[in-house]
């Protein structure tokens, strides 16, 4: 039987795989104007989320639970405007995750109640982790809202759940 510690670090992995499989549906899905639109200067493009969600994955895991040196430019995941095409980002971002996925997986129940200190705020690896998926999750969700506002489309991640006849094998979404 799997530990809770196996549990919380398998669930925030496979997590954050659905999440950037699903952002790859999305970006798949707009024209790079729309992934680099914004109607005011106070929006964040799909574009913006997209590094920042980058950066704080690099900034919280890859730096601060495994000791990489921390390079994030913060304000500069906002400021683009433009930059590497849709598939790019999320590329990079897929490949991001992986590095945090290998660097969660070994991870121990003791290492789970250290210390670590990020964006001068002070949390336990495992308040760490916990925030990362969370915070994945809004963006991602703010991503998903607004591809279907552009496309108008529906992006079929619960297409399953309409046809009651087939039977529902996948853990929990």
């Amino acid at each position: 039987m799997d530990s809770v510690h196996q549990i919380f670090l398998d669930c925030s992995a496979q997590r954050l795989r659905q999440m950037v499989g699903r952002l790859e549906t999305c970006v798949n899905s707009l024209t790079e104007e729309q992934i680099w639109a914004r109607s005011c200067d106070h929006e964040n493009a799909i574009g913006n989320l997209l590094l920042h969600l980058n950066g704080n994955v690099r900034q919280w895991i890859l730096s601060g639970v495994g000791g990489h040196p921390d390079a994030r430019q913060r304000d500069a995941e906002f400021a683009a405007r433009d930059g590497a095409r849709g598939p790019d980002l999320v590329a990079r971002l897929k490949e991001t995750v992986e590095e945090a996925v290998a660097v969660l997986s070994p991870l121990t129940p003791d290492r789970l109640v250290q210390r670590i200190v990020v964006q001068h705020y002070d949390a336990s690896i495992l308040e760490a982790i916990y925030h990362v998926v969370e915070h994945f999750s809004g963006h991602t969700g703010q991503i998903i809202f607004a591809t279907k506002m552009l496309t108008g489309a529906d992006l079929g991640f619960y297409r399953h759940l309409r046809d009651a006849a087939v039977p529902h094998e996948k853990k929990t979404p």
